[in-house]
């Protein structure tokens, strides 16, 4: 954008050097939220479409932001989680509106002419997309980024035994999912 840099074009009340705290903020956490968003989605431009969000929520809200490396970084996750739960639930109430006024179940069968590694990745995504938003955000910091429990609890403002009862029931209900789209 002609050398501007961005964080000085977006919508920010100006609080004393808020535009260079955005800045710090987008340098400091960005990769971090980008894997996350990468994982939660299931494009690269849905993932950046998901950054971009949280980031112009914390331009909107800038007395919003604790201060502090870890807890600005949880509080930017759990705005990213947010969002995307909206997402989904704006996605599920479409899903079964659509399917109530077509009379459909909302189940897809799944496509037997792809290769296997296909067919099990769609599988994965699909049963992760019938977990509910916040199980979802606990299964994918844990299984696929690695977190720890406690610091996923520290990132999402809840207890260690809440993280390990959402774990535990994430992964019932993928392993019933996933056995539901190998009988189909």
């Amino acid at each position: 954008m002609n050398e501007l840099n961005i964080a000085r074009v977006l919508p920010v009340a100006e609080i004393g050097g808020s535009v260079d705290r955005l800045a710090i903020l987008f340098d400091d956490h960005y990769d971090r939220l980008y894997r996350l968003a990468r994982r939660l989605t299931a494009s690269a431009d849905d993932a950046l479409d998901l950054v971009q969000e949280t980031f112009l929520k914390a331009a909107r809200y800038p007395r919003s932001i604790p201060v502090g490396f870890a807890s600005e970084e949880a509080w930017l996750v759990r705005v990213l989680i947010n969002i995307r739960r909206d997402q989904w639930r704006r996605t599920l109430r479409r899903k079964r509106f659509e399917a109530s006024e077509s009379g459909k179940s909302l189940a897809a069968p799944a496509n037997g002419d792809l290769e296997g590694a296909l067919i099990a990745r769609t599988s994965v995504w699909k049963a992760l997309d019938e977990l509910s938003p916040r199980r979802r955000a606990i299964v994918v910091m844990r299984e696929l980024e690695g977190l720890s429990i406690p610091a996923i609890a520290s990132l999402l403002g809840i207890s260690q035994i809440t993280v390990r009862w959402h774990l535990s029931m994430g992964r019932r209900e993928l392993t019933t999912a996933l056995k539901a789209f190998t009988e189909e």
